[in-house]
């Protein structure tokens, strides 16, 4: 079987491709590669040509639309994807398109599966080429239950998690596209309410390689404070659990989790988070993992490569303490 795969990719503040786009467009590479067809990602964005250079390393084609601000990113992206595969010169429909498990992502993927009339495959943690298509492996509850399963229309759409597929560069960089995609019918516009500018941190969740969570047992956004200056001595982020973040001591946009991002850090540290299922299933794939807790018997004590028993109190400022006569040891 030989078709087209596109990767709908996701662009920053700055305009610049995603890591997950990076790895989405690994992605449509090895697939294409395994069963003959071609890859592209496609950008739609208000200036698409930053994107686009980051993702010419990762794939041998960048389909790249500009596209009004103001009308909601999913609406924007899905109109013009869903016109693009009916323009000759975007190359013909493709077979399948690789979406990101976003909150845009999953939005883009649902409208496309409507105006296509394609099934979707949410919460991939991995995908490889199989006889018959794409292989797609995701995990239910939080890892205890791993489905195997393709889509049989062979065609359709494929959402991926963060870390699903490793971002890996071509030998050699491909091609920019720019396309005004032909017959385009917009979808109605978003109507946006109110926008809340989020606080700037260090390093997204998502892209840094080390994460440091702080859950319930961190007590109060105070908490939080020990936890930031030991994600700054080593040049990571802090994320969050969803308790931690419906009691007000952090902003959404931090929470790891089912209802919050995903991530796939070198190093995950945990201070006061027990380890349910509904926070695990966003970071049990990071590399080492590493959980203070007073609780011995938390579900966390399973999972974590070490587990600490200890109050975070003592063991967080001990740690901080730790790396930094290390940085100035050296």
């Amino acid at each position: 079987m030989s078709g087209a795969i596109w990767a709908i990719a996701e662009v920053d503040a700055q305009g610049r491709a995603t890591k997950l786009s990076t790895e989405m467009a690994t992605a449509a590479r090895a697939l294409a590669e395994a069963s003959g067809g071609t890859a592209a990602a496609v950008v739609v964005a208000l200036d698409p040509t930053i994107a686009a250079a980051d993702l010419v390393r990762f794939v041998p084609s960048v389909l790249a639309v500009a596209a009004p601000a103001g009308m909601g990113v999913a609406a924007t992206v899905a109109a013009r994807v869903a016109a693009l595969t009916a323009d000759p010169a975007a190359g013909g429909a493709p077979a399948y398109l690789l979406c990101g498990a976003t909150p845009d992502g999953r939005d883009t993927a649902g409208m496309l599966a409507v105006l296509l009339d394609l099934a979707v495959a949410w919460n991939a943690d991995a995908v490889e080429w199989g006889a018959s298509g794409p292989v797609i492996e995701s995990t239910a509850l939080g890892g205890r239950v791993v489905n195997t399963f393709v889509i049989a229309e062979g065609r359709g759409i494929l959402v991926l998690r963060a870390g699903a597929c490793p971002a890996v560069e071509t030998s050699a960089a491909g091609a920019v596209v720019a396309l005004e995609p032909a017959g385009l019918r917009e979808l109605p516009a978003v109507r946006v309410v109110e926008t809340l500018p989020s606080a700037a941190v260090a390093a997204s969740i998502e892209d840094a390689r080390v994460v440091v969570v702080g859950g319930r047992g961190v007590g109060g956004p105070d908490g939080f404070g020990v936890l930031h200056e030991i994600a700054g001595e080593l040049g990571g982020a802090v994320g969050a659990t969803r308790a931690a973040v419906d009691s007000g001591w952090v902003p959404f946009t931090i929470q790891v989790g089912q209802t919050g991002r995903t991530i796939r850090p070198a190093a995950y540290l945990g201070f006061g988070v027990s380890g349910a299922i509904q926070h695990t299933v966003g970071m049990r794939t990071s590399g080492t993992i590493v959980v203070v807790n007073r609780d011995a018997d938390a579900p966390f004590a399973e999972l974590a490569d070490l587990f600490v028993v200890g109050d975070l109190g003592t063991v967080a400022p001990a740690l901080r303490d730790a790396l930094r006569a290390r940085r100035d040891a050296s």
